[in-house]
């Protein structure tokens, strides 16, 4: 087996372990610092947002290859093995039956993200017109 077809054997188990641990957040015996820690995890996975952006060659995946599984070894030691364990095969089945669509998350989801991008645009934007004015101020060019 070569290096291509392991990826891909790791990248297929690190999202069905997203998925059980996503369905683990919504399980009762399941702690709830667990949850919270869980919903952490499952958001950063499947956001479009990381903290380094992935148009950065090889860098760019370094936080979703480190911080995810690292995410997830931590939350699965805190999840009861056989709630987890029931989560898995929840996941399995439903990869099985297809997609699951939850459009209220959706519609929760997307305009927190689209407010942050938003937020850190306009963050971005207002100091650096800051440090222009500045420079301006101070008679430097720019």
């Amino acid at each position: 087996m070569n290096v291509g077809s392991k990826l891909k054997l790791r990248a297929r188990a690190l999202k069905s372990e997203t998925h059980a641990l996503y369905l683990a957040c919504r399980d009762p015996r399941v702690p709830l610092r667990a949850k919270i820690l869980a919903a952490v995890v499952v958001g950063y996975a499947l956001s479009p947002l990381d903290l380094i952006p992935d148009l950065i060659p090889v860098r760019g995946y370094l936080d979703d290859l480190i911080l995810v599984p690292a995410g997830l070894a931590l939350v699965l030691n805190m999840i009861p093995a056989e709630a987890m364990d029931d989560c898995r095969a929840r996941a399995a089945a439903e990869a099985r039956a297809g997609k699951p669509v939850n459009r209220i998350v959706g519609a929760i989801v997307g305009p927190i993200w689209l407010s942050l991008a938003t937020l850190s645009i306009a963050l971005v934007v207002r100091v650096s017109d800051k440090g222009r004015l500045w420079d301006q101020n101070r008679g430097s060019p720019i």
